[in-house]
């Protein structure tokens, strides 16, 4: 069995790791079939910051797809053994339909402008 995390927000892919609503954690078996889906909402801080890795981890997730996010959200998903796949958008279902068909691949896009008020516009011309 293999566990999916995606950043969500309204049944949508959330182009903000850190600041998402919630996170749809889909299990699926060997033949790539969705076993379960369950919904985590991570806590009010970045989630860089927070113990939100830690967490994902203990849930035994192993693949974060996700929009965007900053440079050391990815290092530490990453040294924390979870593949990153960033570039998703729209419809959760979706984007992991492209995850599983191998049709998403990580786009190597960061966010590098975090601070007070920041908010990220990937895709407006980033």
């Amino acid at each position: 069995m293999l566990k999916i995390a995606i950043p969500s927000r309204g049944g949508a892919v959330d182009e903000h790791f850190g600041h998402c609503e919630s996170f749809t954690i889909i299990s699926i078996d060997a033949d790539k079939k969705i076993l379960g889906t369950e919904s985590f909402t991570p806590p009010p801080a970045c989630g860089c910051k927070s113990n939100l890795i830690p967490t994902l981890v203990e849930m035994g997730v192993e693949v974060l797809i996700a929009g965007n996010m900053g440079e050391g959200a990815v290092m530490r998903l990453r040294q924390a053994g979870l593949k990153v796949f960033r570039g998703a958008s729209g419809p959760v279902e979706l984007a992991l339909q492209s995850w599983l068909d191998g049709k998403l691949t990580d786009k190597d896009i960061l966010c590098a402008e975090h601070g007070p008020g920041h908010e990220c516009h990937h895709g407006e011309g980033h």
